[in-house]
């Protein structure tokens, strides 16, 4: 095929993969967070948005995200159902891999978005609003926004906003829907957290922080310095965030702990997606560890003292992370990682930080408003939350049937 590359294909196909390996990693890192009578129905989420959004995504969500433009807010219709997308390259997205290629790529990014809000509400939402939820919110929600960032005439991409691997798409805009439902499905009936399993918890941590090179790394869609860049830049904000989340929680609490070591290299992770191909590896540490900081105290304590209850931290981690890695990329981007970017703050370019100021603030306010709109309207038709007795006698049971361990009796 012409312009096919075949090392950007193999390249591009396990970076697809890895990406899609972080969905049960973070089924187990959300599982081993949970009561034991609530890890399956939580794990469950994950591989719903799997199941689901895989089948949206070449249904219509494509097609709305990256397809022919609409006035720069979203694409029409002309690719649903994959039509008239084939294997010859789109030289507006990726000229050296099959059209087809990019396709699964950007899939695995919209499931693991879909995943990561469960995270806000685990232990208390209905399964049947779930789907439904997560299906008007990929569509009304996800879609839109990544046309905004990522399709060729998207406004914000236009602005002159840069996103390599999803700091607004995926981390801003799941970490604020998932304090929007966290806070209208109110709190869970017992909020003291109780891990059943930390070191599921923690092993599920270890598959996304391997997963994420595929998601940061893969996002250069080709073989090149940039993708070397992005996996250098990934792990450096991981392990970054790591030390300052282990730091703060040794002043806070007089302990570190394990299942802290791996939140802290996740939010460093989180830090670091809207910049990974656009900064050094020198900046990227200073955003890990600005990034385990924040998240650390938006967990430890802005969350008890504004009293929300969001189970599994996907605002505190995700959402304030996010933020601070789309100023922290207006900041420090710089031409010389990546001729393709743009300068930041530090190099002189304020018009770049402002672009990036906007573009945070817009994709938090929009997936705020939508996400409400659509708990409301799906609240009309049925219950988002479930009952006192369910949630007494675990959602594994409730709700499914299951349980996750079933040890006999002596």
């Amino acid at each position: 095929m012409k312009g096919i590359n075949g090392a950007d294909m193999s390249f591009v196909i396990f970076s697809a993969a890895l990406v899609m390996l972080m969905v049960p990693g973070l089924a187990l890192f959300y599982g081993g967070m949970v009561k034991s009578k609530n890890v399956l129905s939580t794990t469950i989420h994950s591989y719903a948005a799997l199941v689901v959004i895989s089948i949206q995504w070449i249904f219509i969500g494509y097609s709305l995200a990256f397809g022919p433009d609409i006035n720069g807010f979203i694409g029409n219709l002309d690719w649903s159902f994959l039509d008239n997308v084939g294997l010859e390259p789109n030289t507006d997205y990726a000229g050296t891999i099959p059209h087809l290629l990019f396709v699964i790529f950007q899939m695995m990014f919209a499931v693991i978005t879909a995943a990561v809000i469960s995270g806000s509400f685990a232990e208390r939402m209905r399964f049947p609003a779930f789907l439904i939820f997560i299906i008007l919110w990929s569509t009304l929600v996800y879609d839109p926004i990544a046309h905004w960032v990522w399709s060729s005439n998207g406004w914000l991409r236009k602005l002159g906003v840069l996103d390599f691997a999803g700091g607004n798409v995926v981390e801003i805009n799941s970490g604020i829907s998932g304090l929007v439902a966290a806070i209208m499905l109110g709190k869970r009936r017992k909020t003291k957290p109780e891990p059943h399993h930390v070191p599921m918890a923690i092993l599920g941590g270890g598959i996304l922080w391997f997963g994420w090179f595929g998601f940061n790394a893969g996002s250069a869609l080709a073989v090149n310095g940039v993708a070397v860049n992005a996996f250098l830049t990934t792990n450096t904000s991981a392990a970054a965030g790591a030390i300052s989340w282990v730091a703060c929680e040794w002043f806070h609490n007089k302990k570190p702990t394990a299942l802290g070591t791996i939140s802290g290299a996740i939010a460093g992770l989180v830090a670091i997606t809207q910049g990974a191909g656009y900064v050094t590896p020198m900046s990227a540490f200073l955003i890990g560890i600005v990034g385990g900081i924040a998240s650390f105290f938006a967990i430890a304590v802005m969350k008890s003292k504004l009293g929300y209850d969001d189970s599994l931290d996907a605002f505190g981690c995700h959402g304030v992370a996010g933020l601070w890695g789309a100023i922290a990329t207006g900041i420090f981007a710089t031409k010389t990682v990546n001729p393709a970017g743009d300068n930041g703050l530090l190099y002189g370019n304020f018009a770049l930080f402002k672009a990036h100021i906007i573009s945070a603030g817009a994709c938090a306010l929009y997936a705020a408003i939508v996400t409400f709109l659509i708990l409301r309207l799906i609240s009309v038709f049925m219950e988002l939350r479930t009952g006192k007795e369910e949630e007494s006698a675990g959602l594994d049971v409730s709700l499914h049937g299951e349980e996750a361990y079933n040890v006999l009796s002596a």
